[in-house]
């Protein structure tokens, strides 16, 4: 293990520079707290810091309600059209929002703001572009045309924003977004959907469950692109791709177990849930089985009635809390069976 006077002594010798010694130094230590309350194998996860992020949470909270406030007597006072008024005051708001993760993100690193001034910019670029593009008869002929586009811009501007800020979380709502405009652009051309279920399921007839599942499928890539570049994970890529993963796990488990369960395929949605599993172990992310849990509860319901239905929960629950307990030991013996072309360097290491 190099110790700080090896990196003096390498300072000295000319071998690094002062800069890359005090990168060196920074990345040791941000490493060291990344998992130092963790035992081995658990993921982090981080909503905040603590209580002053709770509290400037709040602040953000009351600061929003006064502002829309404001924009909504405004309006009132003035009989200004929203489609005026809008546009100027989401667009005020995206800036005020900016400048405070100017200073609550990059400067003081905070997490639970940074969530918060996320969600609020995603809420404002989305209001504001939304009330500029859309027509007056939209709602009163239930004319939505103009809406992909809006959304559209809406999700460009959180990607810019993501690519100032980095927040993580910021990737799950350009996520939600892209499916968003993906199904109001189908929406346009083949009808709104007559039910929740229709986005998934494939029997449907439609091509909302297909585009849920390419779509699902693109940000499962993507967010393994993130977690096989920081196995470790130790830096803000894995934050990144376990964001990614909580919006891919729903849409791909909901499309394949929706359908399978619609068609009464129980041994294949059995297999399916396994799969997941599977899958879950492997690449070391819980997010899939908690998706699958739900559906697991519902194949129960189906099959069995009764004290069967009650059992079944029953043993569901024991299995995963020895899952839980047991978690590194299955996930090395899973590693162990995998052919060697399979990149285990890639992914996040056994400690058994």
């Amino acid at each position: 293990m190099i110790e700080r006077d090896d990196l003096r002594a390498a300072v000295g010798a000319g071998i690094v520079t002062e800069a890359q010694a005090a990168s060196l130094t920074s990345l040791a230590d941000h490493r060291r707290g990344a998992r130092r309350d963790l035992s081995a194998g658990d993921e982090t996860f981080e909503l905040f810091k603590g209580f002053n992020e709770i509290f400037i949470v709040i602040g953000l909270i009351i600061l929003a309600t006064g502002w829309l406030t404001i924009v909504g007597v405004s309006v009132t006072d003035r009989i200004a059209s929203p489609q005026l008024t809008g546009p100027y005051s989401g667009g005020i708001g995206a800036v005020v929002l900016w400048l405070l993760s100017e200073y609550f993100v990059r400067k003081r690193r905070m997490i639970a703001p940074a969530i918060m001034l996320s969600i609020f910019f995603a809420m404002n670029a989305a209001l504001a572009f939304s009330l500029y593009f859309a027509q007056p008869f939209m709602v009163a002929r239930q004319d939505y045309s103009s809406l992909p586009l809006p959304f559209a811009l809406g999700t460009l501007a959180l990607l810019i924003y993501w690519f100032r800020f980095r927040v993580p979380f910021a990737l799950a709502m350009i996520a939600v977004g892209l499916f968003t405009v993906a199904i109001m652009m189908v929406a346009t051309s083949q009808g709104t959907p007559k039910s929740v279920s229709e986005l998934f399921l494939l029997s449907a007839g439609g091509s909302f469950a297909w585009i849920t599942l390419v779509l699902g499928l693109a940000v499962f890539a993507i967010a393994m692109m993130f977690d096989m570049s920081d196995p470790h994970r130790v830096t803000r890529r894995s934050a990144n791709g376990f964001w990614l993963h909580v919006v891919a796990a729903p849409a791909l488990v909901n499309t394949l177990a929706l359908t399978l369960l619609d068609s009464q395929s129980h041994f294949a949605l059995f297999v399916v849930m396994m799969v997941f599993a599977f899958v879950a172990i492997i690449i070391d992310r819980r997010s899939f089985l908690i998706a699958a849990i739900g559906y697991i509860v519902a194949l129960a319901s189906t099959i069995f009635d009764g004290e069967g239905a009650a059992l079944t929960v029953l043993v569901l629950g024991i299995v995963l809390l020895l899952l839980g307990a047991l978690w590194e030991k299955i996930r090395a013996r899973l590693l162990r069976l995998m052919p060697g072309f399979f990149p285990l360097h890639r992914l996040p290491p056994s400690n058994f």
